[in-house]
């Protein structure tokens, strides 16, 4: 009979950066949309297992996001102080309903911004109020009938719209609250009274995010770990030449280096252990590298810091394998995928996303019943605890993707699965979950003679740089760095003032801004990112005292892909 195998389960929590500069207003409501569903949810069910082991990765630049949302919330129902998010003011009568059809399209618009058949469809009075207005899934309200429809509305049917827009967004945990469940139950005519309530149920989820994931990490059931402050790929900022691992051929960017990367790149593993000691009070044993982005030089990085371990997808596994020249066969049967990889010459160990258990999970179970999902991939693990036979238990079949982004495909926001995921795995005899850091020294190890540079996509770079959008991209923030350096460099900036320039840099540097550049990403996504992006780096001239490039008044991409943006993590639209 087979020995239990150890498995570890690493949620990646991220969201990018989306204020105007340091100060500026939310442009996107992601952070804390996910807050209120997904960081929420994903914490009640560790909390509903305490026999469940885990580790939660946390980008630092969401942190501070998560944590500003919770203040800023509080100043607004403690104060009535608007907040920086537009969204949140609407819905609490801080600003009024417009009256011309533009703005008031553009609540409809945001309102519908979510999986409709998971998030829509299931609460018949807010599918009405949207049908009310034309909106189905497939169209808008895009012409000029429907608009001039939207001006004699009632500034009642858009609180309504809003109230709910909220309500949907809210995770399992909190719709079974009396407070939602009076609300859903109201349906309409929500009063002033009915949206700060539902208010400070948000704000409260908020503010207990970070001390929730805090006390399971204290009481050892997570590990949390941590990605690069601002979410950048650090191989791309230590050398260009990195995308040329896995892609010899690509267009590389016109600059020949981003200038000073690499100082860069420790910048940023320095500024998120900070970040992250503020928040939770202890140092990361281990880094997610943003997208799973690995090369030897960014080891080596890690090896400095002290890090004990780091992970990548399968892409990269198998580039390195063939690169170490490790038997075929051991790359045909995966043998080597389950075990922590030693790189000669490193010390930090390198873990291997098992592409297929994670993307099941990512892109595939949700159209499933939980039951049998959850079936399904724990008859995958019990296949590799047989195949390892009595050496099972020296192996680790690693499962890592996003924690927010899959849910919203799911029944319940993933409820069902979840639950029954964690009440089995935490409880089967043969499986033994686990950490990274658990697994780092009980593992075999595999050696391999070459860390590929790659990511956890295709074991490339490729969604980050190499095509021609991308590259203009690169070459945009490569100017911007320059030009930063020799103000920098020239004294002409106060303390302040170059810190403030520091942190803008660091914005500007998000791995995010390059994933929707190309023409296969919905074209809604890729106008939200880039035109943000390029008013980032607009910023950061405006703070060292220069004038922009004219270049920054030309759109890098357009985008015209389908929208469920197939072969993704789960990048939010």
């Amino acid at each position: 009979m087979a020995e239990s195998i150890n498995v570890v389960l690493c949620w990646h929590m991220h969201q990018p950066y989306y204020r105007e500069g340091l100060k500026g207003a939310y442009r996107l409501p992601w952070v804390y949309l996910h807050g209120i569903k997904d960081y929420s949810d994903m914490a009640a069910h560790l909390e509903r297992y305490p026999r469940m082991r885990a580790v939660v990765n946390f980008a630092p630049v969401l942190l501070e996001q998560l944590d500003d949302y919770a203040r800023q919330l509080d100043a607004l129902l403690q104060y009535g102080k608007p907040t920086h998010d537009p969204l949140l003011n609407l819905l609490a009568g801080i600003e009024p309903i417009p009256a011309d059809a533009a703005r008031r399209l553009r609540i409809v618009q945001d309102c519908r911004r979510c999986h409709a058949p998971r998030m829509i469809h299931p609460y018949p009075a807010f599918h009405s109020l949207l049908r009310m207005v034309g909106v189905t899934d497939e169209t808008g309200a895009n012409n000029a009938e429907q608009q001039l429809h939207l001006t004699y509305l009632s500034e009642q049917y858009f609180l309504d719209l809003l109230t709910w827009y909220h309500l949907a967004w809210l995770g399992h945990s909190l719709k079974q609250l009396p407070l939602a469940q009076r609300l859903m139950a109201q349906e309409k005519n929500f009063s002033v009274t009915d949206r700060h309530a539902l208010l400070n149920l948000m704000q409260g989820c908020m503010a207990g995010l970070i001390p929730r994931y805090r006390a399971l990490a204290e009481r050892g059931q997570i590990e949390l770990s941590m990605s690069p402050y601002g979410h950048p790929i650090v191989p791309l900022l230590n050398d260009f030449a990195n995308l040329r691992d896995a892609l010899p051929d690509a267009p590389v960017p016109q600059a020949p280096a981003y200038p000073g990367g690499a100082e860069r790149a420790r910048w940023h593993l320095q500024r998120g252990v900070a970040v992250f000691e503020h928040y939770f009070g202890r140092r990361p044993a281990g880094v997610w590298l943003s997208e799973g982005g690995v090369s030897e030089d960014a080891l080596a990085q890690l090896d400095e810091m002290g890090f004990a371990w780091t992970a990548s997808g399968e892409g990269v596994w198998r580039n390195s394998c063939v690169k170490s020249g490790l038997p075929e066969s051991d790359m045909h049967t995966k043998r080597a995928l389950f075990s922590p990889a030693q790189i000669d010459g490193f010390a930090t160990r390198v873990f291997f996303r098992d592409d297929g258990l994670s993307d099941l999970i990512g892109f595939k179970y949700g159209d499933w019943h939980a039951d049998d999902a959850v079936g399904d991939f724990v008859q995958h693990l019990e296949n590799i605890a047989h195949f390892f036979g009595e050496d099972a238990s020296r192996h680790v079949v690693s499962v890592i993707l996003d924690g927010e982004n899959a849910w919203e495909y799911y029944p319940d926001n993933g409820h069902h699965f979840l639950d029954a995921l964690y009440s089995t795995l935490s409880s089967h005899p043969r499986l033994n979950v686990d950490t990274f850091s658990g697994q780092v020294t009980q593992a075999a190890v595999t050696s391999l003679k070459r860390l590929a540079a790659g990511s956890w996509v295709y074991g490339s770079f490729s969604t980050w740089i190499g095509s021609e959008d991308k590259n203009r991209g690169w070459d945009l923030l490569a100017m911007a760095k320059h030009d930063y350096d020799r103000v920098a460099k020239g004294g002409g900036l106060s303390a302040m003032q170059l810190q403030q320039a520091t942190q803008q840099l660091a914005v500007c540097e998000g791995s995010d801004w390059f994933w929707w550049f190309g023409d296969y990403n919905p074209a809604s996504s890729v106008s939200d990112f880039e035109q943000l992006y390029r008013d980032q780096v607009r910023e950061l001239y405006r703070l060292i005292g220069v004038a922009p490039p004219i270049q920054l008044d030309v759109p890098l991409s357009h985008g015209r892909g389908n929208a469920e943006n197939a072969g993704t993590m789960r990048r939010n639209t």
